[in-house]
């Protein structure tokens, strides 16, 4: 079992950045692959980034690469999106989870099993 906790939302400029952190409880967390994702008012949500479990691997969306790095620190159970550059079309809600699944499942967020309550992120123009 894996609680979740995001933090770090807020307003922000177009052209500024944010980071958001994800605080994990329980005893597993180096095993489980993070992801984040966002949903925009009346849209699905989506994939933004993800890592594996060790880090040693990381996935983007197209529309944030370059932009934003996500990251981890096993040893705090932490997980954490730096968001640079930002654009009003990144305002949304922000989720981390966590997932056991293999790595090329990772941008399907049907494949994810604990999930985080959310924050909010607004990029003014």
């Amino acid at each position: 079992q894996v609680q979740l906790v995001e933090s770090g939302g807020g307003l922000v400029q177009a052209g500024g950045s944010l980071r958001l952190s994800c605080a994990a409880s329980g005893r597993s967390f180096s095993t489980y692959s993070m992801g984040w994702f966002r949903q925009a008012p009346g849209k699905e949500r989506e994939f933004v980034a993800a890592i594996t479990w060790s880090g040693g691997s990381t996935l983007y969306t197209d529309s944030v690469k370059g932009r934003f790095t996500i990251s981890r620190d096993n040893a705090k159970n932490t997980a954490g999106l730096q968001m640079n550059s930002l654009r009003p079309e990144d305002t949304a809600v922000y989720y981390c989870a966590a997932t056991s699944i293999p790595a090329e499942f990772l941008r399907n967020k049907n494949m994810y099993s604990y999930w985080g309550q959310g924050t909010q992120v607004t990029v003014s123009s």
